[in-house]
């Protein structure tokens, strides 16, 4: 593009010095030639009234006088009388070099001026040559011009190819290059806008992975537990009937979780927060959660009002409980208290443990994304809050030592409308 933009800018040059060079170089060359005719007009009428003076006088004419006074001239002077005079002065120049002008007077004064021809042509050409370099000088300023407009044409786009090529690689970080061109400055901008857009994307794919990986881990936890219980009990049949019915729950669980999270994948919600049972979501997660607790050496207890009716999803809502007992068991301590109560506005869940707590440098941040005090993943609260928003309630903690967590739904009744979004 540079060698293009170069030879075009040269090309045009070219063209303009031609069309303005070459009409000028002929102009000076004819006034030169012009002006010396003129010159030489003029010095023969002065020497006819030089002459003429004379003769009133009755002087005679000095020869050496009018050569100084005209040098480089062949001069010819004829006048009549009796007898006629002719007067010539100078070296006479040849026939093909020779260029003159005639002046005569009414009285038979005439009087021719020559001068060398080539004097005048050397003149033309150093002009000329003058012409011929001042347009050399200007295709130099064009050429040196069109270096500067094409480095600063073609350095930007090679930069914007870059940027683009690395934009294509994955590196989706705006560049904020400005070139001080307004048609290059836009397109900077749209990439830049493109490379933030892609940045979000991919950001929003990396947390959506993370977060799949978390969601799943606690329903495959669970699964998990039951598993080892039947293994533990390979010689109670009966207890392996109920675990095996308890793992084939935890694994259609692990299904409606997979089927929530593509949901979420196409940015969209295919379950609606419906009424539901507390107690029967709370009685499966205690039941699910019991064994890890036992093994734990700590105990699980349901508490407060019963037959309460919430507005949910049964993924998000077990995903959500679910997430606080698995809190509890790694980083509480003493026994786990699942209470229900209803309150004028919400049906509230709250799980409390008898450990030391969150410590008061951890608790303002506990559910931002990526921040745990136990060497966890941090997800798990973050995850938790996203989807009791999702179903049109809230999760807080509303105390810190011990840990007190509360989950708040809206109570399901005949005046409810069945939607989502946050509380």
């Amino acid at each position: 593009m540079r060698r293009r933009l170069l030879s075009s800018t040269l090309v045009v040059a070219v063209i303009a010095v031609l069309l303005l060079g070459v009409p000028l170089g002929i102009v000076v060359s004819r006034l030169i030639v012009d002006e010396a005719a003129a010159e030489l007009q003029g010095e023969a009428n002065r020497l006819v009234q030089e002459v003429g003076y004379a003769q009133i006088q009755d002087a005679p004419i000095d020869p050496e006088q009018i050569e100084q006074n005209y040098p480089d001239r062949y001069i010819q002077i004829y006048t009549t009388g009796n007898p006629p005079k002719a007067l010539i002065i100078g070296t006479e120049v040849s026939s093909d070099q020779a260029m003159w002008e005639d002046a005569k007077s009414d009285d038979g004064i005439y009087v021719r001026v020559t001068r060398d021809r080539g004097e005048v042509e050397a003149d033309v050409r150093a002009r000329l040559l003058l012409i011929v370099a001042l347009a050399a000088a200007a295709l130099a300023v064009a050429v040196g011009l069109a270096i500067v407009q094409s480095r600063r044409l073609t350095l930007p786009l090679q930069d914007l190819a870059k940027i683009a090529e690395r934009l294509g690689s994955g590196d989706a970080r705006p560049s904020k290059h400005r070139y001080g061109i307004a048609e290059l400055d836009r397109v900077a901008e749209v990439l830049d806008r493109s490379a933030s857009r892609i940045s979000d994307l991919l950001t929003r794919e990396r947390e959506f992975a993370t977060d799949a990986s978390h969601q799943l881990r606690t329903p495959l936890t669970g699964l998990t537990m039951r598993l080892e219980e039947i293994v533990a009990a390979s010689d109670q049949p009966v207890i392996v009937r109920e675990e095996g019915e308890a793992a084939i729950v935890q694994a259609e669980r692990l299904t409606a979780v997979i089927d929530e999270l593509l949901a979420a994948a196409r940015r969209q919600r295919h379950a609606q927060a419906e009424p539901m049972s507390v107690d029967e979501i709370l009685i499966q997660q205690i039941t699910e959660w019991e064994p890890a607790f036992r093994r734990a050496g700590r105990g699980l207890l349901l508490e407060g009002s019963r037959g309460l009716r919430a507005l949910a999803t049964e993924g998000g809502f077990g995903q959500v409980v679910a997430t606080l007992l698995e809190n509890s068991l790694r980083h509480g301590g003493g026994v786990v208290t699942v209470t229900t109560n209803l309150s004028d506005n919400y049906v509230v869940i709250e799980v409390a443990d008898q450990g030391s707590g969150i410590p008061d440098e951890l608790a303002p941040k506990v559910f931002e994304r990526n921040v745990s005090g136990g060497g966890g993943t941090g997800l798990g609260l973050t995850l938790a809050r996203a989807l009791a928003a999702a179903d049109g309630g809230r999760l807080e903690l509303i105390r810190r030592k011990p840990a007190v967590f509360a989950l708040f739904l809206r109570p399901a009744n005949e005046r409810n409308r069945v939607v989502t979004g946050p509380a």
